[in-house]
């Protein structure tokens, strides 16, 4: 069942910006189980639409603590991808309400999407693009370009995303160096070094790390003037991870040869921050896009789907990222 305004709904979506919620439908009228569809931007609208509900599906709209005392009924939060960082997982866990997120539902197009960014830089893709267009004809015009076996390809975050980002680059021989091997042990081809180091020694750094309070602005003026000048960076993470102005000031001086971002810090990109991005030769820029296939698009609507079932029908949900207190009204707040 789907009906904006009702109120007592056991699943609710807050918030979406896909044009069809038919596989989440598939999956949850087998079970008997009515949700709705908002587009929630704030706290206050979360809290306005959401009374009575047991899950909420989320997108973009914050997820705070005021939120949570509001909706006491609430039992699970699940994201429409891996980030949650829209979601404040401590008050929620105090609370007892799960957070769940879809890991693995585009690995694969991440992974692809990030070499295709580093290879298009590496290349020279674009540039040759543009000036061909403008009427050229000449190699030089992307120079210079190196040999990819010569290069060091370095990753941030060596999670599944990482990793298979770290196994596609291998292929093309570079040495792969990664910081940040959360299981303590390199997996694949990754060499392990600090981030320091990786940074000092990288060819191109691909981002594949968390959004916290520590990562924010990873890569910013100091990381930058630690890179080579002929480094480039590509960011298919999250786009709080690179501190855009300083980003701008490193390439308009030539400390970085380039950068490839899909994504941004605000999205969609306020008129400064893509005035500042759009007019950058040797910037490449795609919409939040890496995530998506066909494939990954439906596996995604389907899998916040089942969490919600799981969750409703009084299970766990499979990808949870935090361990919730025993739900009670009397849980501290």
């Amino acid at each position: 069942m789907i009906g904006a305004g009702m109120t007592g709904t056991p699943v609710v979506v807050t918030d979406c910006d896909h044009a069809t919620l038919d596989p989440e439908q598939a999956v949850l009228a087998p079970a008997g189980i009515g949700f709705r569809r908002e587009q929630c931007h704030t706290a206050a609208d979360v809290i306005s639409r959401s009374a009575g509900a047991r899950v909420l599906i989320n997108q973009y709209a914050p997820i705070t603590a005021e939120v949570l005392d509001a909706l006491p009924t609430v039992e699970l939060v699940v994201r429409y991808g891996v980030g949650v960082d829209n979601v404040d997982v401590e008050a929620a866990t105090r609370r007892g309400v799960w957070v769940a997120n879809v890991p693995d539902y585009g690995t694969d197009e991440v992974a692809d999407h990030a070499l295709a960014l580093a290879l298009a830089l590496l290349r020279g893709v674009t540039v040759y693009d543009r000036s061909v267009r403008a009427g050229g004809w000449e190699y030089q015009d992307a120079r210079p370009l190196r040999r990819l076996s010569e290069l060091t390809f370095g990753v941030v975050g060596c999670g599944a995303i990482g990793q298979a980002v770290a196994a596609r680059a291998a292929a093309f021989g570079p040495r792969v160096v990664g910081a940040d091997v959360l299981d303590g042990r390199p997996p694949g081809p990754i060499e392990r070094v600090e981030l320091a180091e990786l940074l000092a020694v990288s060819d191109v750094i691909s981002l594949h790390a968390t959004l916290d309070a520590n990562s924010r602005g990873l890569i910013g003026e100091q990381a930058l003037a630690a890179c080579k000048p002929t480094a480039v960076v590509v960011n298919t993470a999250r786009g709080g991870l690179v501190d855009t102005t300083a980003l701008l000031a490193a390439l308009d001086a030539g400390a970085i040869a380039g950068a490839a971002l899909d994504v941004l810090d605000p999205e969609p990109p306020d008129a400064a921050t893509r005035e500042g991005l759009a007019r950058h030769p040797r910037v490449i820029l795609t919409p939040h896009a890496a995530w998506y296939s066909e494939e990954s698009f439906v596996q995604l609507k389907t899998e916040v789907a089942r969490e919600a079932v799981r969750v409703c029908q009084g299970g766990p949900p499979r990808s949870p990222v935090n361990r919730p207190a025993q739900k009670s009204s009397e849980v501290a707040r």
